[in-house]
């Protein structure tokens, strides 16, 4: 019992800090605290960041990266039609593993191209 214990806090541990907020800026080695960086050139994006993850533990993380990402793009296709993980701004990808299993988190805010004008 206390080895589900001991394993349950480790997992819900580990996905809290995946799932810590995308654009929280960390320090630089020089001190100063690093911007988020901007949308891609040319492009506009969602105000709030987006997290998928995918059902349940893969036995290959390149299989739960996939996962978090399809759940993502499914997320992100109801905001913008033709959102794509390759443009999303602050893109992110946190895997937990727990023995030969893991679980990734996708996560970063969906862009589009802007209209022409």
């Amino acid at each position: 019992m206390q080895k589900i214990a001991l394993v349950c806090a480790f997992v819900f541990g580990a996905a809290a800090l995946a799932l810590a907020p995308v654009n929280a800026a960390a320090p630089s080695p020089d001190g100063e605290a690093a911007s988020p960086s901007g949308p891609p050139k040319g492009y506009t994006c969602h105000d709030e960041a987006l997290t998928g993850s995918g059902p349940g533990f893969k036995s290959s993380q390149e299989e739960s990266e996939a996962a978090a990402i399809k759940d993502w793009l499914d997320q992100a296709s109801a905001i913008f039609a033709d959102a794509d993980w390759n443009t999303a701004k602050d893109a992110n990808m946190g895997c937990v593993k727990q023995g030969l299993y893991s679980k990734c988190f996708a996560m970063g805010f969906p862009c589009r191209p802007k209209p022409k004008e």
